[in-house]
């Protein structure tokens, strides 16, 4: 990696610097956009005490399910947790602290951190024990919610498409948290299918600039289905 060239050739040089007791954002919904190989890399490395901030944690033995088999993770903020037993199995038994945050909010959050808001009110979680403990205050007759952004040390997302300044482009649907999470660390680091020059891209469709991004790397990807539902041949289906 030279000059403005972000792109590096190892899964060690992508991580250089990560260590435990971080706060790293993992882009993706479900498995959907999620970057494999560096959470494998970190899996490899074996990082302890990291706060993750995801929308979900995998499932058992693949993806983020990789971190809490070696319980890598203290803190997980999230809003989902119904594919992963063993995410369940270290809520229910304390040994893991989840901060679970609607899904809009959360979302949010991360958008606000890397806006440079500190904080923002929502009506969302008022009266539940999400608003614990939080400030609420009134605007037009309505309760709101004061909700901490969220910000991180690394975030480590995945993306369809990089130039070798770091412009980056989704796909689909794994543009879920991985344009917001870009912008809300001190390291992004990006795993992209394809890498081309600058230049190359154009300009209209980048969705994220290159100048949030510090590191790109080529990967190969598996792209597991979360679930996979099917129908017996020949069902009939009817509306209601």
């Amino acid at each position: 990696m030279a000059g403005f060239n972000k792109v590096v050739t190892s899964y060690e040089e992508a991580l250089a610097g990560f260590k435990d007791g971080l706060t790293v954002m993992i882009g993706g919904f479900g498995l959907c956009g999620i970057p494999e190989g560096l959470i494998q890399q970190v899996y490899r490395m074996g990082n302890k005490n990291l706060t993750c901030i995801s929308n979900n944690a995998g499932v058992d033995g693949f993806g983020l399910g990789l971190w809490l088999e070696k319980r890598q993770i203290s803190t997980m903020i999230s809003s989902y947790v119904g594919e992963n037993q063993l995410f369940e199995s270290l809520l229910l038994n304390n040994e893991m602290q989840v901060i679970l945050t609607p899904q809009g909010t959360l979302a949010e959050k991360i958008r606000a951190g890397g806006a440079g808001i500190p904080a923002f009110y929502t009506a969302t979680g008022y009266g539940t024990e999400v608003a614990k403990g939080k400030e609420i205050r009134e605007f037009n007759g309505r309760p709101y919610v004061l909700e901490p952004s969220l910000t991180a040390d690394f975030a480590l997302i995945k993306a369809y498409k990089a130039d070798t300044l770091g412009n980056l482009i989704y796909r689909e649907t794994a543009m879920n948290f991985n344009p917001m999470m870009a912008t809300a660390a001190k390291i992004t680091v990006v795993e992209v299918e394809e890498i081309v020059e600058a230049g190359s891209l154009d300009p209209n469709y980048i969705h994220t600039p290159g100048i949030y991004v510090q590191r790109v790397i080529k990967g190969h990807f598996e792209k597991r289905i979360e679930r996979r539902i099917t129908t017996d041949e020949g069902a009939t289906h009817h509306a209601t």
